[in-house]
């Protein structure tokens, strides 16, 4: 190839890869702007006692304590509502303790547990019954159903016979 023909080329290409460099192509979009933005905020609440599932419950930020209540599944037939705020709002990390009736049966002395329908918060008021048995008891009773004889806790995990002894004086069937 001839020099000057190479350098021809070579001039072209130059030119070439400038102009696309320096080519304005599309202009920058204009900046987005925000506003008036929402952002959805949710808090976590533990809620125990006399509720149907008690648990952790997921709630919007600006839920109520009766919200909480419903997201756990409703009171349970011996909750103590009237000993709760119900529109007091509700904080993200916070415990809601559904207090029961004590409800007294002819014969039976107080602290009797109705293990049918005793939130977990009631169901550690049981003698050696903590947090975590009380917990496999309400999801027990959950997942079967209510509970026949006090023979059918002997069904949750983590009580035994000797546990069971212990129990016995302290329930209300059915």
């Amino acid at each position: 190839m001839d020099r000057s023909l190479f350098t021809a080329v070579a001039i072209a290409v130059a030119a070439i890869a400038t102009a696309l460099v320096a080519w304005p192509g599309q202009p920058d979009p204009p900046p987005v702007e925000i506003v008036g933005a929402v952002t959805r905020r949710t808090v976590t609440v533990h809620v125990s006692g006399a509720v149907m599932h008690p648990g952790l419950v997921t709630l919007a930020a600006d839920a109520r304590v009766a919200d909480a209540i419903v997201a756990a599944g409703g009171a349970t037939p011996d909750a103590q509502l009237g000993a709760l705020n119900l529109a007091a709002t509700v904080g993200d990390g916070a415990r809601l303790l559904v207090p029961s009736v004590e409800v007294g049966v002819v014969g039976q002395a107080d602290g009797l547990v109705r293990v049918n329908s005793a939130g977990v918060g009631d169901l550690e008021q049981l003698p050696g019954v903590g947090p975590v048995l009380a917990q496999r008891i309400a999801t027990y009773r959950e997942d079967h159903g209510p509970f026949d004889v006090v023979e059918d806790l002997l069904s949750v995990p983590g009580i035994g016979e000797v546990k069971l002894a212990a129990l016995r004086d302290s329930v209300l069937l059915p």
